[in-house]
């Protein structure tokens, strides 16, 4: 069974968060540092073909460039996935936030 993701805010505070200017602030840093691995990246493929270095090591440090991009880009996307979570539960951006409980299976 999937896990159940607890969001404490509505819809409306949401959408509102990802026009707000501490998201566009984020979201602009998070879009700087991609850009720095996609050039990061270019230049060890350049490298790779101007030199003979080892096949393993590129591919590692390719593949953790790539891991961290797909992070920051997941991350960018946080508050379209509560969105669409909360539009999933067919809740309205009027309603209260869920409860979360408290409670804990003895």
């Amino acid at each position: 069974m999937g896990e159940i993701i607890e969001i404490g805010s509505t819809k409306s505070q949401l959408e509102e968060f990802k026009e707000s200017l501490i998201w566009k602030d984020i979201s602009r840093e998070i879009e700087t540092w991609l850009d720095g691995l996609k050039v990061e990246q270019d230049n060890i493929v350049r490298d790779a073909e101007d030199g003979n270095p080892s096949t393993a090591s590129v591919l590692l440090h390719l593949g953790d460039i790539n891991g961290r991009r797909k992070a920051m880009q997941y991350i960018l996307g946080i508050p379209d996935v509560l969105i669409g979570v909360l539009e999933t539960r067919n809740i309205s951006s009027n309603d209260e936030p869920e409860e979360v409980s408290d409670e804990h299976d003895e």
